[in-house]
């Protein structure tokens, strides 16, 4: 069974009539009765009888009707998507994003995205930098938002934002009411970090920062997470140094200020590898 078979046996049952069956088909009427012949051959049914000199579909001609017009609605269907998969308008984005990224950039992303291509399923989820990088390279993921020093060699990279560290401290801190804080001024308090598993990068580069004002911190907690860090300041156990865009809290608990020291901003980065051949990555990254 074809599906040019199909369509011309839809066309005759609606005209009932071989020679405007034809006609609408662009055929001969010979090669018309020949196809409804090899179909009803096919299935092993007769689908249409003559009555008083004209077509009639018979008891399984009118059961098979709409069967027929659903299969062709669906291979019509089928060849859109395809078509439309290959333009990247349907398929998946599996895109991976680290927590700072959720506080403007993925928003603005996402929302612009879905408002564009509304029938592309997303797949997203929280990522560290490192396992976003693995990910990448091994072809699990088509897109990450990321923090990384430099861009990772086997990946392409687009800057998305540069932002920098601010001060997290304790609503009722000694230095609260300032608007701008040294790193100096810090060298006698607990630190809250990150936990330097999950973001070696930044840890290791407020450690350094510390280091060149002056003094080593002295690190009581570590977290995961920013909104982990965050609480732990609320709750007193030190200060922090975290990369804004920071989680929005009760300024009753802590307050974020800027730094007076001349710090390079910390990037946030798209990035993909160029050998994802994906027309939906392509998608993306064209809105990005």
């Amino acid at each position: 069974m074809e599906l040019r078979q199909l369509e011309s046996f839809v066309v005759v049952a609606e005209e009932l009539n071989v020679g405007r069956a034809a006609a609408r088909l662009h055929l001969t009427q010979p090669t018309l009765s020949r196809q409804i012949a090899a179909l009803e051959r096919d299935l092993g049914v007769e689908l249409f009888a003559r009555v008083k000199r004209r077509f009639v579909l018979t008891t399984a001609g009118e059961s098979f009707l709409a069967d027929a017009k659903e299969l062709l609605r669906r291979a019509e269907e089928a060849v859109r998507d395809a078509q439309r998969t290959q333009r990247g308008e349907l398929g998946t984005l599996r895109l991976r994003f680290v927590q700072s990224a959720t506080f403007q950039v993925l928003p603005r992303l996402l929302g612009a995205f879905r408002k564009a291509y509304p029938e592309i399923v997303l797949d997203l989820e929280t990522l560290t930098t490192i396992r976003q990088t693995e990910a990448l390279l091994d072809g699990r993921i088509d897109v990450g938002l990321l923090r990384l020093p430099a861009p990772e060699p086997g990946l392409s990279t687009r800057v998305m934002s540069e932002d920098p560290l601010v001060v997290a401290l304790p609503a009722g801190h000694r230095l609260a009411d300032r608007q701008r804080i040294a790193l100096a001024d810090l060298a006698d308090e607990s630190f809250v970090i990150y936990t330097r598993s999950t973001g070696p990068s930044v840890h290791d580069a407020i450690v350094g920062y510390c280091k060149a004002a002056g003094f080593a911190p002295r690190i009581v907690q570590e977290g995961a997470d920013v909104q982990t860090i965050v609480s732990l300041v609320a709750a007193g156990l030190g200060v922090s140094l975290l990369i804004a865009l920071t989680p929005p809290i009760d300024p009753r608990a802590v307050v974020y200020r800027q730094l007076s020291d001349d710090l390079p901003p910390w990037q946030l980065l798209l990035a993909w590898s160029p050998d994802n051949a994906s027309p939906v990555l392509e998608r993306f990254l064209q809105l990005a």
